[in-house]
């Protein structure tokens, strides 16, 4: 038993407009399902998608507040001048620079036109195939213990751990990494990015999420309702959902 790791969701007041922006940045397209945006490869809607986590953004009342995201994404390029080029353009697109305490790094960091932070990677070896989302990145205080939990909770290969940083893959390849990064300070508020886990075909959803408990999860009252997902916050405390097969 394992889930996988198939989107990126991401609260806005405007779904619509945030999700336009998404697919302008990395080169995918915005589909409207329902009530949210899917953001996915072009060529028309698959979920989930075989090999990339994609982008969902849902509607919410409430705006991003000052505090940062515990939850964003690498994006990657392939030379200085497409580093140079993508932040341009994405700035066209609505994004602002963000100061999270960055200083002088070769990276650039960016907001999406609701605040949400991301970073525009310079060039790296390592990305090299992972497609237009480098890396999920996550705020963490112990890099070891987010290893321990999420290295059972999906199916996915750990590459690294250290007091500094855990890295994620897939273990098919392809597909951007999932990295948990020692930060100081911790959550203040509900995480606006949040991962969302599929069980495979044939697996229990709710099984899966009773394995998760005992690996130390913990559910979350969010005013979901009735719905056919299960809200869960890791031992740390972010949220992540386990939806349902469809």
């Amino acid at each position: 038993m394992a889930l996988r790791p198939v989107q990126v969701n991401i609260k806005a007041l405007d779904a619509a407009a945030v999700g336009r922006f998404w697919a302008e940045a990395l080169g995918w397209c915005a589909y409207s399902a329902g009530v949210t945006t899917y953001v996915g490869p072009g060529g028309g809607l698959v979920w989930p998608d075989p090999v990339s986590v994609c982008v969902d953004v849902v509607p919410v009342p409430e705006p991003k507040t000052a505090t940062k995201n515990r939850v964003h994404l690498d994006l990657a390029t392939t030379s200085p001048a497409h580093q140079a080029e993508l932040v341009e353009r994405l700035k066209a697109l609505g994004a602002t620079p963000a100061q999270v305490g960055q200083g002088q790094v070769p990276w650039t960091v960016l907001a999406d036109p609701e605040g949400n932070e991301f970073c525009v990677l310079e060039p790296r070896e390592v990305y090299r195939d992972t497609g237009p989302i480098a890396a999920v990145v996550v705020d963490c205080a112990d890099p070891r213990a987010m290893a321990r939990f999420w290295g059972e909770a999906i199916d996915w290969t750990l590459h690294e751990v250290s007091d500094r940083q855990a890295v994620l893959r897939s273990t098919k390849g392809g597909g951007p990494y999932l990295e948990f990064l020692r930060v100081p300070g911790g959550e203040t508020v509900p995480d606006r990015v949040h991962l969302d886990l599929l069980p495979y075909p044939g697996d229990d959803q709710a099984a899966e999420v009773e394995r998760l408990r005992a690996l130390g999860a913990t559910e979350l009252d969010l005013g979901q309702g009735d719905v056919p997902w299960t809200c869960l916050a890791d031992p740390e405390g972010h949220e992540f959902c386990v939806l349902a097969p469809s």
